[in-house]
């Protein structure tokens, strides 16, 4: 796996993160936020053929 894949793939598992400790704690602003970042950071990962979801991080 190349850098450019796994720096990818570690950032969507801190957004997911991210977004469900914003779920969890009721901030509604922050999931608005959180799950706009989650959905560019998977249409990048589209974009470049990097399957989320195939590798380990």
């Amino acid at each position: 796996m190349d850098a450019f894949t796994a720096g990818l793939l570690q950032r969507i598992k801190a957004t997911e993160s991210d977004l469900s400790q914003a779920r969890d704690d009721g901030d509604e602003f922050l999931v608005d936020v959180e799950q706009g970042e989650l959905d560019d950071l998977r249409r990048l990962a589209a974009e470049h053929g990097v399957e989320v979801g195939a590798y380990s991080v």
